[in-house]
């Protein structure tokens, strides 16, 4: 049977919560850690030994792409499978329509409904909803179909971990001024020890529930960190050297969308308490060494997870799936954050272990952030709803390569703001519709287009890579045109499936498969 998308069946309501014979499944993501950190040119500065480990037991995908950002619509896309161009929940605090079918509706409907220890970032669908409903005044809302067991938010309603700080005697201050380090320094400590981080908090919390549930349990595991601001507890903030750090890539090319860029996020809007804070190469290796600290946090507490998988002789049988929402620029080419068309932003780890998959692959095509959740649903023997847009891995996890498989991958970014106007609409005079960008990657070539007036940009990743643009030479001009319909190519491939191979006919509803 092919899933139309949401079932709503009666069977369905009576269903258990978990399924007997089929495996657990452990779905961590983490907030803003890109993927040369874990594998690639910044890993061998800084520690991950439990993601590497996990990767060597696993199966890794080396071109893994984000397909949109910031954290709401990336997170958006990952539970829906679906390009921003079709969820359209483009910016944090963009809703996400209630009937779209995602990762905990249609587990949901299976009969497994997932457990959320954490976050998604979702901005509910207003329709039908008073306007004084709490749940229109945070982006940080929680997406349908999911168990909320530890409510752990960032920004709005951050109660559960406060309290249990000030319950270990802490003084706890207001948001933001939670993120300050105490001292005169970014690299100060946190006021908190390492043991109460938000961090060890969520993972404490997971490692007190999930022994008590059945096999056949779902777990999605949300941690904000490294996620600025950047504010380390001991002995993490100090763990590596800003004096040992790489410093960043340098730009080659000009392009109008960069200097607003940097004023849209300056170092500054890294940390808290320090506005006047310069992007000096020495503060810039300082922040680096304070988000590889927090990366290496994330990775131990990872660790035991997984080790407490192995403990309780779960391990294998459990699909494990660590990915991220997005990455972080960290200074490369002048820019900090991750709303940009620069690898940096947008390349995030993937490592899957399947109970019955290959062990130590490495895949090189490419792949997206809308492609976890079909295969996850896949593995499980539960259809894949046409509206979702990403493809099942799971041929990758056997070892195998897929038929016809993507050559490129697609990214895209909104940079307007309907309430309160971006930098990007009022010096450059851009219509909000009109206040995006795409972007192509081929295995070589990679292309940005703005919806705006504004130049293309081409990179030879092969050569300089996003340092030079090259756009502009006459010799690559086929190489424009030729990326150029590839993007229009897409665009018309995928546009929202929900009932597109749907036919009401003389016959009754008829569904095919392509």
């Amino acid at each position: 049977m092919i899933a139309l998308g949401r079932v709503w069946s009666p069977v369905s309501i009576l269903k258990g919560l978990c399924v007997p014979g089929r495996p657990n499944v452990l779905f961590i993501v983490i907030d803003q850690l890109r993927a040369d950190c874990v594998f690639g040119a910044l890993a061998e500065h800084l520690e991950m030994p439990n993601l590497r480990a996990l990767s060597d037991d696993a199966v890794r995908f080396d071109r893994h792409f984000s397909v949109t950002s910031p954290c709401g619509p990336s997170r958006v896309s990952l539970l829906s499978a679906q390009y921003a161009m079709n969820h359209r929940a483009v910016r944090n605090g963009t809703p996400f329509c209630a009937d779209t079918p995602t990762f905990g509706t249609v587990m949901s409907d299976a009969g497994m409904r997932p457990r959320l220890y954490g976050y998604t970032d979702h901005a509910i669908d207003p329709r039908g909803l008073a306007e004084d409903d709490p749940r229109l005044a945070t982006y940080e809302g929680l997406a349908p179909g999911f168990d909320e067991i530890v409510r752990l938010r960032q920004e709005t309603d951050v109660t559960c971990w406060e309290d249990h700080l000030r319950a270990r005697g802490y003084d706890v201050p207001p948001y933001p001024d939670t993120y300050i380090p105490n001292g005169d320094t970014p690299d100060a400590p946190a006021f908190y020890a390492a043991e109460d981080s938000d961090t060890a908090y969520l993972t404490d919390r997971v490692l007190e529930d999930l022994p008590k549930q059945a096999p056949g349990w779902c777990a999605l595991v949300a941690y904000v960190r490294p996620h600025p601001p950047l504010v380390a507890p001991a002995p993490y903030n100090i763990m590596y050297k800003g004096a040992d750090m790489p410093g960043p890539k340098i730009c080659a090319h000009d392009h109008p969308f960069l200097p607003i860029a940097a004023r849209k996020n300056p170092i500054s809007s890294l940390v808290e308490g320090f506005p006047d804070l310069q992007p000096t190469l020495e503060n810039i290796k300082m922040l680096r060494a304070l988000y590889f600290g927090l990366a290496t946090e994330v990775d131990a507490h990872i660790g035991r997870l997984i080790q407490w998988l192995k403990e309780s002789d779960q391990y294998d049988d459990t699909l494990i799936v660590v990915t991220a929402d997005h990455g972080e620029t960290l200074g490369d080419f002048g820019l900090w954050s991750k709303t940009n068309y620069f690898d940096a932003s947008l390349h995030v780890p993937l490592i899957i272990r399947s109970p019955d998959g290959a062990r130590g692959h490495v895949v090189d095509a490419p792949s997206e952030s809308i492609d976890v959740t079909p295969t996850i649903l896949e593995h499980l023997g539960i259809d894949v709803p046409h509206s979702m847009d990403g493809r099942s891995l799971g041929a990758f996890l056997k070892g195998q390569e897929p038929e016809n498989w993507r050559e490129a991958s697609f990214s895209e970014i909104d940079l307007g703001d309907p309430a309160l106007p971006t930098l990007f609409q009022t010096e450059l005079g851009i219509e909000l519709d009109a206040c995006n960008l795409a972007i192509l990657r081929t295995e070589r070539y990679k292309l940005v287009q703005f919806a705006a007036d504004l130049p293309p940009l081409l990179f030879d990743m092969d050569d300089a890579g996003e340092a030079k643009n090259i756009a502009e030479d006459p010799d690559k001009i086929r190489i424009l045109l030729d990326l150029s319909r590839q993007m229009l190519c897409h665009r018309m491939r995928n546009p929202d499936g929900m009932f597109s191979r749907t036919m009401v006919t003389s016959r009754g509803l008829e569904v095919g498969t392509a």
